[in-house]
């Protein structure tokens, strides 16, 4: 809740609220709930801005979009309403955590982490976009930290499969899943060291590629490896190394450091060097590859910066003799490795595996890019971790009936906490089973943590424990999740893991939180820009002549047409539309110019032509009051035509095709018309008809609708009248 809805959140829920509406006349149950997702990092450095609590500018904010989408006619359940930073809402995941971590499924460890410099705190990989900070675009730096992970690898292969049965959602949302998972099968293969004075006298390798064996030219390994550990107590050099490894970005740049070392090659027994590389991840594989240049671009980069050996060993139709900057990716026939030569890759992988797996030297091996997910957080506005380090040194959960771990209230304009660690009075405490002295956890968990299991929540949320097992087991999984495609490997991967965890702790009995999901377009608007270069909002266009001013007498020029955000603000105020135009307005606009997984273009020819079609209807409505048919022209039965219109927007609204089924309301609108300025069609098929338009325009424009409804004499609401039965 930063403070004000946008035309994202207009069209996301405009969407929605069809389809509650629509269900709902056609005789389901419908639970159609709202809440605030009101942790994280947007909220306390805006509320540090304005020299306020987080806590009374989140609820402050609450309050004033609460009213906004309330004026949009949305027909939230509000008896549902929750907010994530309300004790009685994240007291329930303290508890999950603690579960957790007695189950094993929560750990600590210290480990290179993605440090945001500007937000101050720890990222996931999955919130690290190119690089960059997901919220404040700064770049990335890399720190070593203690933090708390969840077992979110103990899920990929059951993550993975059940993407396959997911039918209700699209291919582009699995597929980012599936490569984010990134199941590899490959080999894990042991260069021995020649070198006989370290802890272990070799370097195990994994490999998705065994097949090109012999072009190994080098080996590369973690900065975090064992073996670097054990060489940096040595050598400064390597210290020195890290640190540089640490500020680099291996996609821009391939580190390497020489460790002098030498590996035995497993088949040929040649020497092969071994480097420190700031590409090569610890935490995938075992921290360590063998390079083969020829066939991998990111090592052949590396291989021409070091001077290192280029083997050939897939020949493929393209016939290369001698590489130089570009690596032979393609498929082929295997060349220059002995007994693997004229095998096809497939075949040589299976036949080299044999091998190592025969002399003892390598095995088959199946792995994950998908890595525990990190949930610590160094900031303040945050659910706290329920943990305590008794001064014995053991690290302990609250006990359960202790819950909720309560924030230290931060309502000091002077005195802005930023971090639980500076609460020194709330940090202090004892162990409650000992009396020993012991310290709280102060880092609190990432807000994906919260909007991992809202959707159980919203079940029963007055709930004293956590969850309703039996509403659980009627409402869910989700029947239609409406979101941006942005959450497909972060809030959409957490959530079912979070599902696939509560489910083994023994909470619910669900394996999938959301059955169809559906990937909505973002609402795109011109940029502005001034001569001082700064963002001009389009409400501060003014045009003369011609020529685009600000309110300033600044000249202005037009930029792109890109998705609305405040930071360029090409945004639009619903406030403006709907005391300019009406809720219905904004609605009808949102569903009538695009398809809804598309961009749509907010423009203002596009929201005027929608209020005149409103006031259309309005008017068609008024003069059927008066109406008196011809009875020389007026024909039986008008009625059929209508409902082959209705049946066409019904079968539109269940595959999506929301801007169809308008189409479809305007042919039945012109036909109406037609038939009333003709006064072709019977009193008594007329009342039939407009009865039904008031009832097929309900879920698109519901305030409309119920005035229509009203006028028309009818008993009760719209909104609770059943959808046409038609022929």
């Amino acid at each position: 809740p930063s403070g004000a809805i946008h035309m994202g959140h207009v069209r996301n829920y405009t969407l929605g609220d069809l389809i509650a509406r629509y269900k709902k006349a056609q005789g389901f149950n419908v639970l159609h709930p709202m809440g605030w997702d009101a942790f994280g990092l947007p909220a306390e450095n805006a509320a540090i801005l304005e020299k306020k609590s987080p806590e009374d500018w989140t609820y402050k904010n609450i309050n004033t979009m609460k009213s906004q989408l309330k004026s949009m006619g949305f027909s939230f359940d509000w008896n549902k309403e929750l907010a994530t930073c309300h004790p009685e809402y994240y007291k329930h995941e303290q508890e999950f955590f603690i579960s957790m971590f007695n189950d094993g499924l929560a750990y600590k460890k210290e480990s290179e982490v993605n440090w945001d410099p500007v937000d101050k705190t720890v990222l996931a990989n999955e919130q690290v976009i190119d690089g960059r900070g997901w919220r404040s675009g700064a770049e990335v730096e890399k720190k070593h930290l203690s933090q708390w992970f969840l077992k979110t690898s103990k899920y990929s292969e059951e993550l993975l499969k059940e993407l396959d049965q997911m039918k209700g959602w699209p291919d582009k949302v699995k597929i980012m899943q599936q490569n984010w998972i990134g199941k590899s099968v490959g080999a894990e293969i042991d260069f021995k060291l020649k070198n006989k004075n370290f802890k272990d006298d070799k370097i195990k390798v994994y490999t998705t590629r065994p097949d090109t064996i012999f072009g190994a030219s080098f080996i590369a390994i973690s900065c975090q490896h064992p073996l670097v550990q054990e060489l940096s107590k040595k050598d400064s050099g390597i210290k020195k190394f890290i640190k540089e490894c640490e500020r680099s970005n291996p996609d821009k740049d391939k580190l390497g450091f020489d460790t002098m070392i030498k590996a035995e090659h497993p088949i040929t027994k040649n020497e092969i060097p071994v480097y420190i590389a700031n590409f090569v991840l610890m935490d995938y594989g075992l921290g360590a590859i063998f390079g083969c240049p020829a066939h991998d671009q990111r090592d052949l980069d590396f291989a021409n910066k070091f001077n290192l050996e280029v083997i050939i060993v897939v020949k493929t139709n393209d016939n290369i003799e001698k590489i130089q900057d570009k690596a032979i990716i393609g498929d082929g026939t295997i060349i220059n490795s002995d007994f693997l030569n004229g095998l096809s890759v497939e075949s040589a992988k299976k036949e080299v595996v044999n091998f190592l797996e025969s002399k003892k030297l390598g095995s088959k091996k199946i792995n994950y890019k998908l890595k525990d997910w990190g949930v610590s957080r160094q900031r303040y506005w945050g659910c706290p971790i329920p943990i305590l380090y008794r001064e014995d040194g053991k690290i302990i959960p609250v006990d359960k009936k202790d819950l909720p771990v309560l924030l230290p209230r931060n309502n000091t304009s002077k005195d802005l906490l930023t971090s639980l660690k500076d609460a020194e009075n709330w940090k202090i405490t004892t162990c409650p089973q000992t009396g020993m002295k012991a310290t709280r956890e102060t880092d609190t968990f990432d807000t994906f943590f919260e909007s991992s299991w809202y959707f159980l929540r919203f079940c029963n949320p007055r709930l004293n424990s956590a969850l309703d097992i039996e509403e659980i087991k009627y409402w869910l999984p989700v029947d239609q999740y409406i979101g941006g495609i942005e959450h497909a490997i972060l809030h959409l991967l957490y959530s079912r893991f979070f599902t696939k965890a509560l489910r083994d702790l023994g909470y619910i009995n669900l394996n999938e939180p959301f059955h169809g999901l559906f990937t909505q377009g973002m609402v795109t608007h011109r940029t502005f820009k001034n001569t001082n270069n700064e963002w001009v909002e389009p409400s501060d266009v003014i045009n003369k002549q011609d020529q685009l001013y600000d309110k300033k007498e600044n000249l202005v020029t037009p930029g792109n047409i890109e998705k609305m955000s405040k930071s360029k603000k090409n945004v639009i105020d619903p406030d403006e539309i709907i005391n300019l135009y009406g809720a219905d307005t904004a609605r009808w606009f949102m569903l009538s110019d695009s398809p809804p997984e598309r961009d749509l273009e907010w423009t203002e020819t596009g929201v005027v032509a929608a209020y005149k079609f409103i006031n259309k209807i309005w008017d068609l409505v008024q003069k059927s009051q008066n109406y008196k048919p011809d009875l020389n022209k007026a024909e039986k039965n008008q009625v059929e035509n209508f409902d082959k219109i209705i049946n066409d927007i019904s079968n539109n609204i269940e595959s999506f095709h929301f801007n169809k089924s308008v189409a479809k309301i305007y042919e039945y609108i012109n036909l109406l018309s037609l038939l009333i300025s003709k006064r072709s069609v019977l009193q008594e098929d007329l009342s039939k008809i407009i009865k039904n338009l008031t009832i097929i325009i309900h879920p698109f424009i519901p305030h409309i609708s119920e005035e229509i409804w009203g006028i028309l004499g009818n008993e009760g609401l719209c909104a609770s009248t059943n959808w046409p039965i038609t022929k």
